[in-house]
């Protein structure tokens, strides 16, 4: 058992770090567990189909961590973070050979969606000004003090629409509809759903303030860079150090855990009230993913030109066809034709493959804890867009929703969003408090993205919850 410190953080996730790195920044000493032998958690990077191909094993397209206002106080490039920037952050090909695009200038974005560029500007340019203030505002819990409150509250009434209803109702043609339906399904949400749209307004924003940038050769290099910065503070990482109880843990003041909801209770569940536990208990899962990693002998032949030129494309046809992708889902079915991610990171970034060949990431949303095959429903929408994909494959990595939850104890069932991001967990994640991270048992506290703003790779849950330690239990401001 290692030697006493002030506080000690459960998982090396992005918001593990961050919460670790807040800590050590505040003076105090801070060791870090891992359960596996690499970490950061969802940003990880691996040779997962040929030797020389490295592919991101969860995350890998990072429009909040360019935008973190946490992670922009931190001296990440100096242990060699570096973000490229696609010339196009976003591409959504449509069956006619065209693409919809979200360019980081909103003008440019507007005047290619032609007779729905006067409403595109209207919706964004006022929003896309305040983004700094915006992101910290909607980058911590719902009860707080807001910087900015009628720009937020513009942002809160808009957001809360269903994004199909706004689309419908701000935008005449299938582009537009199209792009706006297309970053709302990243809310893994029936696009019906209130609140669906917020989604659609932060990503679509944080597009135009920071684009949609990949970190040169991996996500590991976000995970690497706050490991290395912590270090250079003092604080220690271990390893293949899984925590099955809290009497496992060396003797802190503070315990921080980047656990979801339910790892925590299997933690820590018998020690805490009733009342709570229940809580948590009734916190309820999204839906899950299936991922495939490619290694191609070439660039992927899409038939919209724009679509050679984005980082990420988003592959579903119309925003009908993607609402009623996402609504079967809801209803625990499997579309036939899924909704489709994808990121071409080896066209920007040579680092990540052999010279000439590419790698592909791509995911589709499946029923949680669904374990079957979706490779040939995901590869069917990417020929659909880009005839000839298959005789590219060199090879091929499947992980099921099932797999992922084996590989990832936080990521149970294919949930990789720490819990559903429907309008009850969103305001109560995973509790309704100004202080949501703190638990009943003095001292510990929850940093996951099961806690506010929930999940991507930022930081902001670790943060705001090392914050709160420093507060009450570290007594330091």
């Amino acid at each position: 058992m290692p030697d006493a410190c002030d506080a000690i953080i459960v998982g090396s996730g992005p918001n593990g770090l961050a919460a670790a790195i807040t800590l050590a920044r505040a003076g105090f000493s801070v060791l870090v567990y891992e359960a596996n032998a690499t970490i950061g958690g969802g940003a990880r990077s691996a040779e997962l189909t040929l030797p020389g191909f490295v592919h991101d094993v969860c995350s890998a397209v990072h429009p909040l961590a360019a935008g973190s206002p946490f992670f922009k106080t931190l001296p990440l490039e100096r242990f060699g973070l570096a973000w490229i920037e696609p010339e196009i952050p976003l591409a959504h090909p449509l069956d006619n050979g065209s693409a919809a695009c979200l360019y980081k200038d909103v003008d440019v974005t507007a005047e290619q969606l032609h007779e729905d560029s006067r409403a595109y500007r209207r919706l964004m340019k006022p929003l896309a000004r305040n983004w700094e203030n915006l992101s910290i505002d909607f980058l911590q819990p719902i009860l707080h003090w807001p910087q900015q409150p009628i720009t937020l509250a513009h942002f809160g009434i808009l957001g809360l629409f269903p994004a199909t209803l706004l689309a419908k109702f701000l935008f005449r043609r299938e582009p537009a509809r199209a792009l706006f339906a297309g970053i709302a399904a990243h809310s893994f949400l029936p696009l019906e759903a209130p609140v669906s749209s917020a989604f659609a307004l932060v990503l679509g924003l944080a597009g135009h303030a920071v684009g949609w940038p990949i970190p040169r050769s991996g996500s590991q290099q976000i995970s690497n860079a706050l490991a290395g910065y912590l270090r250079e503070l003092g604080g220690k990482i271990e390893v293949n150090r899984p925590i099955e109880n809290l009497r496992d843990l060396a003797k802190s003041r503070a315990i921080l855990l980047d656990v979801s909801v339910w790892e925590f209770l299997r933690i820590v569940g018998p020690e805490l009230p009733s009342r709570y536990r229940r809580r948590l208990e009734s916190f309820r899962h999204a839906p899950g993913i299936f991922k495939i990693d490619y290694a191609l002998s070439e660039p992927i032949p899409w038939k919209a030109e724009a679509c050679r030129r984005a980082g990420t494309i988003h592959l579903g046809g119309t925003m009908d066809e993607i609402a009623a992708a996402e609504r079967h889902l809801s209803r625990g079915k499997i579309p036939e034709r899924p909704f489709v991610l994808v990121a071409q990171q080896s066209v920007f970034d040579q680092t990540r493959t052999p010279t000439g060949q590419h790698t592909l990431w791509a995911y589709c949303h499946v029923p949680f804890n669904c374990d079957d095959d979706m490779s040939h429903r995901i590869e069917s929408q990417i020929e659909r867009f880009a005839p000839g994909f298959r005789d590219c494959i060199l090879a091929r990595h499947k992980m099921s929703a099932a797999d992922l939850g084996k590989s990832n104890s936080n990521m149970a069932g294919g949930d990789i969003n720490g819990g559903a991001t429907n309008l009850r967990q969103l305001v109560g994640r995973p509790v309704l408090s100004p202080t949501p991270y703190r638990t009943p048992i003095k001292g510990v506290y929850l940093c996951s993205s099961s806690t506010p703003p929930g999940g991507g790779v930022h930081g902001m849950c670790g943060y705001h919850a090392a914050r709160a330690a420093l507060r009450e239990i570290l007594r330091k401001h």
